[in-house]
């Protein structure tokens, strides 16, 4: 029993002996779901990329329609939002899914460069669950607010 024991820990050393406790933190939980629906590519891509290397399973959409839709089919655990998008802006988007039974309890975050009062109160007052300006926030803030909002 002691030499299993043995041979067992020296293959979980040499087989982890590279990887750090943040990996396999990230390779035991339950990879959390989130929704971008943001125009940009170049910072959907950016978010993505940093946020799937963080442990989320990601969804991206580059309009509100097909952010509704996607919100309805994946059933994300959570919903970062842009405000400027084609076909459907972004209130108009959470106000469908705020309005839906099966996505309405999805935390939604706006994530854009609107900053004004108004598009704050009408954002947050829509269902958001808060509103971030991309110009203020780094994408480790980002990711931090959304563990913070899932409880991570």
């Amino acid at each position: 029993m002691v030499i299993l024991l043995n041979s067992f820990k020296r293959l979980i050393i040499e087989q982890y002996s590279n990887v750090t406790i943040k990996q396999l933190k990230l390779n035991f939980m339950e990879k959390k779901k989130i929704l971008i629906v943001e125009d940009d590519s170049v910072l959907q891509k950016a978010l993505q990329e940093f946020l799937s290397d963080e442990g989320f399973e990601i969804y991206s959409a580059l309009d509100g329609e097909e952010g509704v839709q996607m919100g309805k089919d994946k059933k994300p655990d959570l919903i970062l939002l842009d405000i400027i998008l084609p076909k459907k802006d972004g209130y108009e988007t959470l106000k469908e899914l705020k309005a839906d039974e099966s996505t309405k309890k999805i935390p939604v975050v706006l994530l854009t460069n609107l900053g004004s009062l108004n598009d704050v109160e009408k954002a947050l007052a829509l269902g958001a669950t808060t509103y971030l300006i991309k110009a203020d926030y780094k994408l480790e803030e980002v990711s931090n607010k959304i563990k913070e909002i899932l409880k991570i």
